[in-house]
């Protein structure tokens, strides 16, 4: 429900409270899921629930409609943030490792590709990814995409098999 205000004033829902301090953890934790950085997260709940406090979506449908959106606004970051770290090292030259880090590097590296090859995935198959791997059941990633219960899995199996393949695409081509 929207609160309408004098003209000009933005309105802000009336439920706003109540589903932020029910859903704002759930939120949260499907942008971590895709961008690795809790404050990074953090600053996609703010943008998703600012959309949602001038929305007029029913508050039964919020959770699903805030985790789809954390999940798109996240991969919509991380494909900023890679064109963006990729026009900082072009200017930078260089990638200034050093031998004492190698191990945090990998892995932050692994993350990366893995991150990457996500953003590289169709949408709805990162999507649905992404919020199965964040702890919603079926039905609630059935309800969020529109999808019937029964083809969630097919979606997220298949979502699977085409980030091993972007990654193992990537792989060899490095």
């Amino acid at each position: 429900m929207v609160v309408s205000g004098p003209p000009g004033q933005v309105t802000v829902r009336a439920d706003l409270e109540q589903v932020f301090r029910s859903a704002y953890p759930r939120v949260v934790a499907v942008a971590a899921r895709v961008l690795g950085s809790r404050d990074e997260a953090e600053d996609v709940a703010q943008e998703v629930f600012l959309t949602f406090g001038r929305s007029s979506i029913p508050a039964g449908e919020a959770v699903g409609w805030l985790s789809v959106a954390a999940a798109h606004t996240a991969l919509n970051h991380l494909r900023s943030g890679r064109r963006r770290a990729w026009r900082e090292e072009a200017a930078d030259g260089g990638d200034g490792v050093s031998p004492d880090v190698a191990d945090a590097v990998v892995t932050r590296d692994e993350r990366r590709r893995v991150r990457a090859a996500l953003a590289r995935l169709p949408r709805r198959q990162a999507v649905a990814l992404v919020l199965r791997h964040s702890g919603l059941s079926y039905a609630e990633v059935a309800a969020a995409l529109d999808l019937s219960p029964g083809s969630v899995g097919t979606t997220v199996r298949r979502a699977e098999s085409a980030l091993r393949e972007e990654l193992n695409r990537h792989a060899s081509s490095d």
